[in-house]
């Protein structure tokens, strides 16, 4: 049974940005942190590039999170995940639905769901997600036509409904990480306060230094379990079948 990393690192592929040297860098940081384990990398890429920039893209990124033990998910195009051999997916609103992305990825990969309410939330794990992306948090200007932040209180509302890992995004600082974990999420998904960063690698360490310091306890529904957390704080996800 795999088990999901912490801090999920989205790539950034806005013009002037460089994907790769950040993602190289972030997993410099991390393990300058000794904290590999908990880094999860997610490449997204804008909707103007071509299936053939985003697979040439995502090789490169698989090939170096594999060198270092670090899984990378794709976001929105799944034939892409597969064609790269990444070890999963995530699919938002407008994307596959959560079955039929399950069923193309099959049983063992990772399979990530957008999520800001608790039906959508119940509705995306029974369909198959193995951990869900909650918010936008906070205001963003990282992605346009987000709805409005949900705040620390609706991550509470999404982590109380579903036994699944709840990932906290949108506008999230390290600053803001220990009240979103104590709202229920299980970890956070950063863009721009890594990718923009002046260091991504010192900002990758302070990411991760402050979910080490904070140990993810979500809230749990009255005779319900939560997600099993293991001794090194990791959440195991299951198959999603």
């Amino acid at each position: 049974m795999p088990s999901l990393g912490r801090l999920h690192l989205i790539t950034d592929t806005r013009p002037g940005s460089h994907p790769l040297d950040v993602v190289r860098a972030a997993l410099a940081g991390a393990h300058a942190v000794s904290a590999v384990d908990q880094l999860v990398v997610q490449l997204r890429v804008d909707d103007h590039v071509s299936d053939r920039e985003a697979y040439e893209l995502a090789q490169r990124a698989t090939a170096m999170c594999a060198e270092a033990g670090v899984p990378l998910l794709v976001n929105d195009r799944v034939h892409i995940a597969l064609a790269v051999g990444a070890n999963g997916a995530h699919v938002g609103a407008l994307d596959l639905p959560v079955a039929a992305a399950r069923r193309v990825l099959g049983p063992t990969a990772v399979l990530g769901a957008t999520a800001r309410t608790a039906d959508a939330a119940r509705e995306a794990v029974a369909a198959g997600a193995d951990y869900l992306g909650v918010g936008p948090c906070f205001p963003t200007q990282t992605k346009e036509g987000l709805p409005d932040p949900i705040g620390p209180s609706g991550v509470r509302r999404v982590a109380a409904a579903v036994d699944a890992p709840v990932i906290a995004i949108g506008g999230v600082t390290v600053d803001r990480v220990a009240e979103l974990v104590a709202a229920g999420a299980y970890g956070v998904a950063v863009v721009g306060a890594i990718c923009r960063a002046p260091d991504p690698a010192r900002a990758t360490e302070e990411f991760l230094t402050a979910l080490l310091a904070a140990p993810p306890t979500r809230p749990t529904p009255i005779g319900e379990e939560g997600p099993a957390i293991g001794e090194d704080g990791r959440a195991a996800i299951g198959s999603g079948g």
